[in-house]
């Protein structure tokens, strides 16, 4: 399998940045891990949008995969109530 490339929002990369420190590290690890498989079992496709989702905790990373590309697009990281806003 081919590798993903990872590309980050602006806005993205802030609300990353405004994580605590003890679950930066690991919201990273699952970002990085999207470049080898960006679609993991515990993935699950938007209905709305073209999107996927993945878990951290009370956290959640959207992201979105064109695959012509071969590019994974981190569209937003936050807080499990503030995500889909």
């Amino acid at each position: 399998m081919a590798k993903y490339k990872i590309e980050i929002k602006k806005s993205a990369a802030k609300e990353i940045k405004k994580l605590p420190s003890q679950d930066l590290k690991k919201v990273l690890v699952k970002i990085a891990a999207l470049s080898e498989n960006p679609r993991p079992h515990d993935s699950v496709k938007l209905t709305v949008e073209e999107k996927y989702r993945i878990r951290y905790g009370d956290y959640r990373i959207l992201y979105s995969i064109e695959e012509a590309a071969l590019v994974v697009y981190v569209v937003n990281v936050a807080h499990r109530r503030d995500v889909y806003r």
